[in-house]
């Protein structure tokens, strides 16, 4: 593996009972249960466009303890400044990255640690950005114990990259992911350029 291509949502973008499967093993919420069980697939391939019941996925929706996290402009600026320091700190090398409103698409290097871990900690180091910046997602919604509802969801979404081709393809899709919502291309300091020549 030379890399990874890695997809993680804001909380409420992809539920673990989503019709067109998820990568959850199970449902943890009783209100979001009543929808259905999880629907865990392997699929290695995207199956946002798996024609399924809408009606029913956005119902399920309506069934969460908080409203799904759209992130705004300054709220993706202040992840991304979150992305870039635990990088920078971690010596983790970051390809391309599109932060969407409700969720993120990163391409990095193999990490000293797995990819899972390092997707646990961007996503702590976004959070903390977010919260420092007064731009956390859920600060309207403060829990009993202080803390704050999660903004990222549980988990992620992955794909190992083993050639120097597929790397560029990943960079390719991620680069070209903003346009497909209509966004401005982004462009994050923190994104170094990909030399073909790695191994």
């Amino acid at each position: 593996m030379l890399g990874a291509h890695v997809i993680f949502g804001a909380y409420g973008f992809w539920l673990p009972n989503d019709p067109r499967g998820s990568w959850s093993e199970f449902v943890g919420a009783w209100d979001l249960f009543r929808y259905g069980p999880a629907t865990k697939t392997t699929a290695r391939r995207s199956v946002a466009g798996t024609p399924h019941d809408v009606a029913a996925r956005f119902a399920a929706k309506e069934s969460l303890k908080y409203p799904a996290v759209r992130f705004t402009g300054l709220q993706a600026r202040a992840a991304a400044r979150g992305f870039g320091e635990y990088a920078r700190n971690a010596g983790l090398t970051i390809w391309a990255c599109a932060i969407l409103p409700d969720h993120v698409h990163l391409v990095i290097a193999r990490f000293r640690s797995d990819v899972k871990q390092a997707v646990i900690q961007l996503k702590g180091a976004a959070t903390r950005r977010l919260d420092s910046e007064g731009l956390h997602p859920m600060a309207r919604f403060p829990r009993h114990n202080g803390r704050l509802a999660r903004a990222f969801a549980i988990g992620e979404w992955k794909v190992f990259l083993d050639s120097p081709d597929d790397i560029v393809r990943a960079i390719r899709y991620v680069e070209h992911n903003p346009a497909k919502e209509g966004l401005p291309p982004q462009r994050w300091n923190f994104v170094r350029p990909f030399d073909s020549r790695f191994r």
